[in-house]
This record gives structure tokens, C-alpha cells and sequence, in this order.
């Protein structure tokens, strides 16, 4: 416990080495120099990683109390250093938010040059996996099914090859037309991986409100302006929907349900928030891909520490409970 109270006073602190061996040397908490805080820092990454799966496996949900609805993003810290600025390197953690115990289930730290993968973390049988655009890769999907979870992702117009039930290709933007005065769409659909069989999906889309599609045609020119590309008209028709791909039947859940589950996407982002306000995530001091480890680690085990009492840390209590 004395070196987890070290390891967090140095990580969540802003007194450096020097300053945090004398403050464990003035508090009675133990006698090091600055010289061996570095070096405990730098071995202890791999006990940090433990102590996190620890705290992770001691608030898992049980299969027994329903499915599980776990939210899967990413987000990053950057690196310090010259050639981290340079070449914009970053840190980047892998997250699942479980619900309903509302808290991180799952951290996994990689540099940029590991992506975002759908079947990054396990599957757990029964659960419900909810993920942005980026996600959307066919053949991990299929892992996914397979392993006896369902989930429900957002798609781009052109984000997957879409087929119809004969195999022929789907005109998804043709869809959209003719469900524009309904102002949804919910229908069979097939997509295309790269290797094996199309799998059976559910296409399930929404027409925004007047307000948010104009946002999102203006962030689409803006983005095509940037990329020096011409905007293609298909792609402003279907920036007024937000399209959504899933693996639940429509016997189970309805289309009002798909729409909600999706809609608790944003928790994640609460979570990320948090880990990064109330717990001052931030990027590593120093360039030691050692160091950094543990000091990124350091701030996810103190969140998941803190995540039970965060209730009475806010200044407000959670949507859920107050809805």
C-alpha cells in the first residue's frame, strides 16, 4: 500500500520527483531519493496493470442480472517530446463502459500505431455492444456473433458494401429517399466482408432534426473544403440521417429500441470526461515509454477507485438516477 500511495502521489500530483521523495520522506511514508522513485515507477506498470483488472473484475456484472450494454471508444493523450509533437504520437486507451453499473469495464493503452478494433475487448455472451463509425468492420462483427453478442453500430452511407437479400448490391441512398417522409427506415440488410459469407444485418435509420442535419451538411463541406475534395450529393442527403447497423432481431427489440440504445453512446464520452477533470488525465511527463505507461495506468486504476463515489464528487447526480 505504501508504494501505491508513492506511485498515486507522484501520477496524480504536481510535485515532480524530488518534491514527492520529500514528501514521503516528511509524512513518515517512507525514505526514498527521487533517483528510486524513477525506478519504481518504471517497474511497477505491470502491477498496475493487475491491480486494474482486479478492480475491473470485482465490479463485472453477472450473466444472471440481464444483458449487459457495454459502449466501446477510444481517446488519447499525447506523447511528450520532440518527435512526439512532431509526428502528433499519442497514447491512446481503449475503453468499455458497462451499463448499468455505469463504470469503465474494460482499459486497454496502446500508442497510435494500434486502431480502434470492434473485438478489441472480450465479448461477453448475452451482451449488447454499442460503437461509433469507426467500428463498422464486417469481419469482426462476425467474431462478435459468434461469441454470442449482439451490438449496434453507426454506419457512414459508403462505410461497408451493402447487399440486398438476392446478394445484389443496396442502394442505401435510394432507401433513404423514398423513407424521407416517414422519417425512418428499418429493413433487412447484408454486408460484404472482404473474405467469407454476407452477413444478416438489420438497417436502421433515422431522419435528424432540421437544426442537427444542417450542422452536419455545414461539417461535411467544411470536411470535403479541407480534404480538398468535391462533396458528392449523396453524401448531403444522407448527412440528414443517422444510419445505424445491428444484430438484434426486430422480434425482440423495436425500432424505438435501437434508436434508444444507441442514444446511450454519450456516457462513454461522460466517462472520458471525468477520467480527465476529475482525475487530471493528461500526458505523461518525460518520453520513457516505461514511465509514461505507469503514469497513464496510475490514473486509470485512481478512476476506477473513484468511480463508485462519483456521485457524491460531481455536482450533480447521473441522468439515469434523476430521470
Amino acid at each position: 500500500m505504501d508504494l501505491l500511495r508513492l506511485i498515486l502521489a507522484y501520477c496524480l500530483g504536481e510535485r515532480g520527483f524530488r518534491l514527492t521523495a520529500a514528501w514521503a520522506t516528511s509524512v513518515g511514508l517512507v525514505d526514498v531519493s527521487s533517483v528510486a522513485l524513477l525506478y519504481r515507477l518504471r517497474q511497477c506498470g505491470d502491477w498496475l496493470a493487475l491491480l486494474i483488472g482486479q478492480a475491473l473484475a470485482a465490479a463485472a456484472p453477472r450473466a444472471g442480472r440481464g444483458r449487459l450494454i457495454r459502449i466501446i471508444d477510444a481517446t488519447t493523450v499525447p506523447k511528450k517530446g520532440l518527435n512526439g509533437r512532431k509526428k502528433n504520437e499519442v497514447w491512446r486507451i481503449h475503453s468499455a463502459f458497462d451499463l448499468p453499473q455505469e463504470r469503465f469495464g474494460h482499459f486497454e493503452l496502446t500508442d497510435q500505431q494500434d486502431g480502434e478494433r470492434l473485438d478489441r475487448i472480450p465479448a461477453v455472451a448475452g451482451e449488447i455492444r454499442l460503437a461509433d463509425r469507426a467500428y463498422l468492420q464486417p469481419e469482426r462483427m462476425a467474431t462478435l456473433i459468434q461469441a454470442g453478442a449482439d451490438f449496434v453500430i453507426r454506419a457512414g452511407w459508403k462505410s461497408a458494401r451493402w447487399l440486398d437479400g438476392k446478394g445484389c448490391a443496396f442502394n442505401l441512398i435510394a432507401e433513404l429517399r423514398k423513407a424521407a417522409e416517414r422519417g425512418l427506415l428499418d429493413c433487412p440488410i447484408w454486408i460484404k466482408p472482404k473474405r467469407g459469407t454476407p452477413l444478416a444485418m438489420r438497417l436502421v435509420a433515422v431522419k435528424k432534426p432540421q437544426q442537427a442535419a444542417a450542422e452536419a451538411r455545414r461539417k461535411a463541406r467544411r470536411t470535403a473544403q479541407k480534404g480538398g475534395h468535391q462533396l458528392s450529393n449523396k453524401t448531403l442527403q444522407a448527412a440528414d440521417w443517422v444510419i445505424l447497423v445491428t444484430s438484434l432481431a426486430p422480434d425482440d427489440f423495436t425500432t424505438d429500441d435501437i434508436l434508444a440504445l444507441y442514444r446511450l453512446r454519450w456516457r462513454i464520452e461522460l466517462g472520458f470526461k471525468r477520467l480527465k477533470s476529475l482525475v487530471g488525465l493528461k500526458g505523461p511527463p518525460g518520453t520513457n515509454e516505461r514511465s509514461a505507461r505507469s503514469h497513464i495506468l496510475a490514473h486509470l486504476l485512481m478512476i476506477l477507485l473513484l468511480e463508485p463515489l462519483v456521485d457524491e464528487l460531481e455536482d450533480s447526480p447521473r441522468l439515469a438516477e434523476a430521470a
